[in-house]
């Protein structure tokens, strides 16, 4: 029995149990949520699945939730199981996703969102290429596309520049994050999110990519000196989808029910808090401002200068967009170009993509 088929076996035998218990409801969804630990998961996933779906539809709708990290699969495992039908409702970083489908890397490009605003504005114009990639690879229908925090660089080690990124052991957010380090001279390391403060602690690793929020409820500021305020892993965008079998059962009244609620009172909230949010979280690991969240950590800010963000976009453009289209494929460039290219200002060649 390979590893994988186990995986399905055990997380099958898991919801099995949980909806033995539920079986009363009109309908039931299984849902696994991104990382429990996180902000995402603790301030919006979890209460909108448990407390507001059940109490709008008025009992039409029932749930059993986890996370993955709670169900101890991998964050790569998500879609992959929501695919085989395991359980109804996958949500998780599209990174996480991307061996599965190069294209869905279109999604999460290093530098090209500053803002939350913008960043909303990418993945608007990325949504229906995320749909059909979705639909085709993982048998899923995208119910949302939320937000992490932008993806900033975490070190334990004195770094003032991008150039000092060069040589340096880092954990990189998603492939396309890893391809960047790599053409600054950096080392990209795969590990785990919950494996980076022991990895920075040991001198595994001496600096890791992850948002500024998921980076401070972890604790990485415990194991960290210095912080880059550079969006190098892009807003790390959260996919919540449902298996498309599933979908297609429910009646276009609670089809309806759940977009609406989705995009209403899921969808909106975060996005609209994403930018204060970041903001928040910078001053809560490095004390250069108010923090809302609890106790100010004092890591030591590392502002990117113009001719460092010029280098940066350079590089993204020249090499790693580049090396992207020749893995995505012309079709999903040309269909990157008129979408998400028109809102970053950015076109890849052509000749690029095979």
């Amino acid at each position: 029995m390979t590893k994988w088929n186990s995986k399905k076996i055990i997380a099958g035998s898991v919801f099995s149990a949980i909806l033995s218990m539920n079986v009363s409801a009109s309908e039931t969804l299984s849902i696994v949520g991104s990382w429990s630990s996180l902000p995402l998961n603790k301030l919006y996933e979890n209460p909108f699945w448990n407390e507001t779906i059940p109490a709008d539809s008025k009992g039409e709708f029932k749930v059993t939730m986890t996370t993955l990290d709670q169900m101890g699969i991998g964050g790569s495992d998500v879609f992959r199981m929501l695919t085989d039908g395991v359980f109804d409702i996958g949500m998780t970083s599209a990174d996480y996703a991307v061996s599965d489908t190069p294209a869905l890397e279109g999604l999460d490009v290093p530098l090209i969102a500053n803002t939350a605003s913008k960043a909303k504005e990418v993945v608007d114009a990325a949504r229906p290429m995320i749909d059909d990639i979705f639909k085709d690879t993982f048998n899923a229908k995208v119910l949302a596309i939320v937000p992490y925090p932008p993806q900033v660089v975490f070190c334990n080690a004195e770094v003032k520049s991008l150039s000092d990124l060069a040589g340096l052991k880092i954990r990189a957010s998603g492939r396309m994050t890893a391809k960047f380090l790599e053409a600054l001279n950096a080392q990209s390391v795969n590990i785990g999110f919950g494996e980076v403060p022991g990895a920075l602690q040991r001198g595994v690793i001496d600096c890791a990519v992850t948002g500024a929020g998921s980076g401070y409820s972890a604790g990485w500021w415990e194991v960290t000196t210095h912080l880059m305020n550079l969006p190098l892993g892009g807003w790390d965008p959260v996919v919540t989808a449902m298996n498309l079998d599933k979908w297609n059962s429910l009646s276009e009244k609670n089809q309806n029910f759940i977009q609406e609620s989705v995009k209403s009172k899921f969808e909106k909230p975060v996005w609209d808090s994403a930018q204060s949010a970041l903001n928040d979280d910078i001053a809560c690991l490095t004390g250069n401002d108010n923090c809302s969240k609890g106790d100010v950590r004092n890591l030591t800010l590392v502002e990117i200068s113009e001719p460092d963000m010029l280098k940066a976009k350079d590089i993204l453009e020249s090499k790693v967009l580049p090396e992207w289209a020749e893995r995505a494929g012309s079709e999903w460039i040309q269909r990157w170009n008129e979408t998400v290219g028109q809102v970053a200002g950015i076109e890849i060649s052509a000749n690029k993509a095979q």
